[in-house]
């Protein structure tokens, strides 16, 4: 799932590309994606891009007239930029989005269609659809405090919740709780004070980090890696590989198509979380792949 090192990196590569141009047409071959009728989308073509926003894990590009195109990647969404007009891909295409200099694409992987659409009209309209959680690189130790204890989890949930900490995912997740040295199964409410201020420089460290590493990347570029699958994680992804820091095989935990890496040296005392009963009791603690990981 792109998370906000993914959507910073796809931001700043779009505002070079189409900050201040003309969106000539909308083309959706899937129309599922769109999820408002009112205003009809018809009504941002044409209209120049006035702003290119991020809101938690949406992208925001504001149209003349005060309207919005809100876009919501979900897991498996992803953009490409061409500089010329595309036909939309067969089997993965969703949209298109014709400029007066190229087209950016819309795809999404698998049979399920999550990723979304909207167009709102006014800045009130467009508040409606933000989940309304921290920024964590802006908070304070007090505010992160909040956002982090605001309901009982695990820290792998809480830090998940888009309700009230934005931009984290699964992956951004596992690689803040590694460097934090903190278990994804530890309940949240029983961290010490000095454990949420650790958790608290890893957070903002690990997602600055990887919005630098996402830049390197992308250079003058578009986007095109996923941060998910990443070379440089240190424990997302990287089932039975040494950690980077003490060498131990990197364990997993798995439920439905959900997984939490960590390192059991590092984070967990040596002890091995990954078994299934273990995952069958935390099935209502794992972030759901609609709500709330993905607001």
């Amino acid at each position: 799932m792109p998370e906000l090192p993914e959507i910073v990196a796809y931001l700043e590569a779009l505002q070079k590309r189409i900050g201040g141009r003309r969106l000539e047409a909308i083309r959706i071959r899937s129309f599922s994606l769109l999820k408002t009728v009112d205003p009809p989308i018809e009504a941002a073509e044409g209209r120049s891009v006035v702003s290119l926003e991020r809101m938690g894990k949406r992208i925001v590009v504001g149209l003349e007239d005060d309207l919005f195109l809100v876009l919501h990647l979900m897991v498996a969404g992803r953009l490409q930029w061409h500089d010329e007009h595309k036909a939309i891909p067969g089997k993965v295409g969703l949209a298109a989005f014709d400029f007066d200099v190229g087209t950016l694409l819309l795809t999404e992987a698998g049979s399920k269609r999550r990723a979304a659409l909207h167009l709102m009209q006014g800045r009130d309209a467009l508040a409606s659809l933000d989940p309304g959680g921290l920024e964590i690189v802006e908070s304070t130790y007090e505010t992160f405090r909040r956002g982090l204890l605001a309901e009982r989890h695990t820290l792998k949930r809480a830090l998940c919740d888009a309700r009230y900490l934005s931009g984290v995912g699964g992956a951004m997740a596992d690689e803040i709780l590694h460097a934090a040295r903190l278990s994804p199964l530890q309940i949240n409410i029983n961290l010490s004070d000095e454990e949420i201020g650790r958790l608290h420089v890893a957070a903002q460290e690990t997602l600055q980090r990887w919005v630098e590493i996402r830049r390197a990347d992308t250079g003058d570029g578009f986007p095109e890696k996923v941060t998910a699958f990443h070379a440089e994680m240190a424990v997302h992804g990287k089932f039975r590989e040494p950690c980077p820091v003490c060498g131990a095989a990197v364990q997993r935990i798995v439920y439905a198509s959900r997984e939490t890496n960590y390192c059991p040296r590092c984070q967990t005392r040596g002890k091995i979380l990954a078994d299934r009963s273990l995952s069958r009791l935390l099935k209502d603690d794992w972030p759901s792949l609609e709500e709330p990981e993905n607001g």
